[in-house]
Formats: C-alpha cells, sequence, structure tokens
C-alpha cells in the first residue's frame, strides 16, 4: 500500500504543532515502505546536526519496521546484534523512529523525528502517527503505532480514541 500524501501532510503539521507546543523545533522526516524520502520538515531554529539525525531514525524504523529505541537494544553490549548499528549506512538506534502500519498489521512507512531529548523526539513522533491516523479518508485503513518491545509502549489505536 502506497503512503497517501494528505497522511504524510497530516503527520508533518502534528509534528511541528506538537514541537511548538514543548518549545522545541525539531526536523522531522517520512519515509515510505522502501525507505525512501516521502516528506521532510525542518522547523525554523531546528538544529542542523538533527537533520540526518531525523532522515537515519525514519529510515532505521522503516528498514526494520521497528521502533528505533527496540533495535538499539540488539546493539547493546551483550546483545544479539551488536554492530547492527554499524550497517546499511549507519543506523540511528534511540527513540524517535517509529514504523506506522495499518491496523492489519500491513507496514506502510516511518516517521523519525530529531531536535529535542530523546523523549522529546518520541513525543512529537508519537503525536505524528496520531495525526495521520485521524486524517484518513473514508474507506483507507487505521494506521497505528505496533509495540515493538521498545521502552514506549504507546498503541494509538480507534479503541483508545
Amino acid at each position: 500500500m502506497q503512503m497517501p500524501q494528505a497522511l504524510s501532510d497530516a503527520a508533518l503539521a502534528a509534528a511541528s504543532k506538537e514541537a511548538r507546543a514543548i518549545g522545541v523545533p525539531m526536523n522531522v522526516a517520512i519515509m515510505d515502505v522502501g525507505a525512501n524520502l516521502k516528506a521532510f520538515l525542518r522547523m525554523d531554529g531546528a538544529l542542523l546536526g538533527s537533520l540526518d539525525i531525523a532522515l537515519k531514525k525514519a529510515r532505521t524504523a522503516a528498514l526494520f519496521a521497528m521502533n528505533t529505541e527496540a533495535i538499539g537494544e540488539f546493539c547493546k553490549p551483550g546483545g544479539t546484534s551488536p554492530g547492527l548499528d554499524a550497517t546499511n549506512g549507519g543506523l540511528v538506534v534511540f527513540a524517535g523512529g517509529i514504523p506506522l502500519h495499518d491496523a492489519g498489521g500491513i507496514f506502510l512507512g516511518a516517521i523519525g523525528v530529531s531536535g529535542g531529548s530523546v523523549s522529546q523526539d518520541f513525543q512529537v513522533a508519537a503525536a505524528a502517527v496520531e495525526a495521520a491516523r485521524s486524517a484518513q479518508t473514508e474507506g483507507e485503513t487505521e494506521w497505528q503505532i505496533i509495540p515493538s518491545g521498545g521502552q514506549h509502549p504507546a498503541v494509538l489505536s480507534s479503541e483508545q480514541s
């Protein structure tokens, strides 16, 4: 399934709104199922160094269809995949990258956010995913955050709306 432009637009708008609400300018990247850039936002004042981090968070989440912090668990000393973060041109393995699935579990793409603390990045990314889910037009499948064993067990589904 191709990611509709309306969903990526809604996600960027919500990310910008949430980032303004917490007072932290952010870089926000949205990638499709093939880890190709679908949309990007660099807010005024967002750190230049976090631009690449946002892109890599989205790419990491898209390549593995997992939250970035969950992938980080594999890379830790004693983890099952030490050095994984050095593959694929370099992965970012802390919170702020979230895969997007439809309600049936079909992978659609990913979002990556950077510019604040790790928890702020995740907060903004989660707000963007919720907005994308809410922005669906009639007849499209639902978007939700699928928990992937990471530190953030947020699940946004229609039952919680």
